[in-house]
């Protein structure tokens, strides 16, 4: 279950990238599969393992161009193991929400960024995340869970400052190039979980709306398909912001 668009960022096989906050790895594989050089980077040593684990069986079935490479870093993402400019795409998604100084995070992620090398950001939509939080307290307040709630022109301004960084001399402003919204059949399986209880998995409600999005999921049918391009704009529980750095930045 893909949210970046990778055909809008720009990726091209042999390219190095970075899935920032990979998580289990969705993004990271799907770079793979485009025969991209790809860093899958968490916190999560646990995680990671699973993700490199799967790099693995990937190449042994085959799933990936020739030349491609993969490979897995753990660290924060307050202060990322890598040189300035080292990467021609990257992938930060549904990761800033959990950060406290999420500034310095965009901070680091345009420092790592090549000049002219493209960003892709994503978040929980501002709509869907508020009736969330009003609908459980449980939703955002567990360790590790979302500590805010983005707003477009916010991100958007935190962003595309953040090439104006560090010790105080002047850079170039991040461009932002656009944006998209995803997962519009999600958002309601959230609002269904925070009114019945986010671990009630059980609840006749929650189990069959998550057998919908597992039918979504594996099978693509095509009613669900269209339902999707239907809801996205108006109820996309993601937003999806898009970046390049200007060639004369740092």
């Amino acid at each position: 279950m893909l949210t970046v668009d990778f055909d809008r960022l720009g990726l091209q096989p042999g390219e190095r990238v970075l899935d920032m906050g990979a998580g289990g790895g969705r993004h990271a594989f799907e770079m793979y599969r485009r025969g991209a050089d790809v860093v899958a980077f968490d916190m999560d040593a646990d995680e990671l393992a699973g993700v490199l684990e799967i790099f693995g069986a990937m190449k042994e079935n085959g799933e990936v161009p020739e030349g491609a490479s993969a490979d897995i870093k753990q660290g924060d993402a307050l202060e990322l193991p890598f040189a300035d400019g080292e990467f021609d795409r990257i992938v930060a998604a549904e990761v800033l929400e959990h950060i406290h100084r999420d500034v310095d995070a965009i901070k680091e992620l345009v420092r790592v960024l090549r000049p002219g090398g493209t960003l892709a950001i994503s978040v929980p939509r501002w709509l869907p995340e508020v009736i969330n939080w009003r609908l459980s307290d449980e939703y955002h307040n567990a360790p590790g869970g979302h500590i805010r709630i983005y707003t477009d022109h916010e991100l958007i301004d935190k962003v595309t400052k953040a090439g104006k960084y560090n010790d105080g001399e002047p850079g170039d402003a991040m461009v932002f190039e656009g944006k998209d919204y995803a997962h519009g059949l999600h958002a309601p399986y959230w609002w269904i979980k925070c009114a019945v209880g986010v671990n009630n998995d059980e609840h006749v409600l929650a189990r069959t709306y998550h057998k919908l999005l597992v039918w979504e999921i594996m099978k693509a049918p095509r009613a669900l398909q269209l339902a999707s391009k239907v809801l996205d704009p108006v109820i996309g529980k993601s937003m999806v912001l898009y970046f390049r750095k200007p060639v004369g930045g740092r």
